[in-house]
């Protein structure tokens, strides 16, 4: 079956088509929309705010039967969006981000993407929103804003770290000592999302889980995107003959038959991400698992999920 038109624009392949940065975003989130009209979800987070008089048009479920019961006159419900919640999108620009191999998107460019969006819907319900960039360390802090104009600000330092792609120097992943450090900057309580491939040092994973343990601590609700490309990156689908693999932080280079590790590499992934789910489920951190060659709508629905569950 053919997907709508708005719909499809949830496919990553489809995106990479696009070149403008505020439409990838909006078509993202409008495709989203257009898909929470089959489920539960009848919009945002919103409360109510006063009565009108109905006029022809309007969504008869929205008419208020008490107050015509009372009044024999037909009223419909206004709503007003919740504007108290800060965000914060903490999206990892480090060197493994940049890998690509049967995706259409490098991570980076998928979480950069879906950063815009949630920037987008953020700003859409009238809440603040801001963008923390790290590798090593925070290179990009953008402070919360409300205001829809602040939308471009964000993606143009979007659209400056995906087009830096070429230009990156070799670092190495270090979320633990950034989300530390962003744990004591952080003035106010909020959401803070995650968007990262984990691709730490494994002795380091421990004090990332300290480093959320630390946000929740200060008040925060954490939302953790692990992004990868499910194909290789999660089921090792390699050609079945020697490779020579180049570590992209560290520029090592290790020659490899796919075949005589796929197995224990496959079962050893998924012991790290049970353990580390089971680590993040037990301070009420949200970890959602993402593959750059599939759709959003798995992410914007756990965010949106967080956010109502805050409202």
């Amino acid at each position: 079956m053919t997907r709508p038109p708005t719909l499809q624009y949830l496919d990553p392949s489809v995106l990479s088509r696009l070149k403008n940065m505020e439409l990838r975003a909006r078509l993202i989130v409008e495709g989203f929309i257009t898909g929470l009209h089959r489920s539960p979800y009848h919009g945002f987070s919103v409360e109510f705010a006063e009565h009108r008089p109905y006029n022809p048009g309007d969504e008869l479920r929205r008419i208020d039967w008490k107050v015509y019961g009372k009044t024999d006159r037909f009223y419909v419900k206004q709503y007003e969006e919740e504007t108290n919640l800060r965000h914060y999108v903490v999206l990892d620009t480090s060197p493994s981000m940049r890998y690509r191999y049967r995706s259409p998107l490098t991570k980076l460019e998928y979480g950069a993407y879906l950063a815009a969006a949630l920037h987008f819907l953020m700003l859409r319900q009238r809440d603040a929103t801001g963008l923390i960039a790290f590798d090593e360390r925070v290179h990009t802090l953008l402070p919360p804003r409300s205001k829809p104009g602040y939308l471009h600000t964000l993606l143009a330092h979007l659209e400056r770290l995906v087009r830096a792609e070429g230009n990156a120097t070799t670092t190495r992943t270090a979320v633990a000592p950034v989300l530390h450090e962003v744990a004591e900057r952080l003035p106010r309580r909020g959401l803070v999302v995650l968007i990262t491939d984990l691709f730490d040092n494994a002795a380091a994973h421990e004090e990332l889980l300290r480093a959320l343990r630390h946000l929740r601590h200060r008040g925060h609700e954490v939302l953790v995107f692990h992004v990868l490309e499910a194909a290789t990156e999660r089921r090792l689908e390699l050609p079945d003959r020697p490779l020579r693999l180049v570590d992209m932080e560290t520029g090592e280079t290790l020659t490899l038959h796919p075949a005589q590790f796929r197995q224990a590499y496959i079962q050893a992934l998924q012991q790290f991400t049970e353990h580390f789910r089971r680590r993040c489920l037990e301070h009420r951190i949200d970890f959602v698992e993402l593959d750059t060659a599939q759709p959003y709508d798995a992410a914007l629905m756990a965010y949106l999920n967080k956010r109502q569950r805050l409202s």
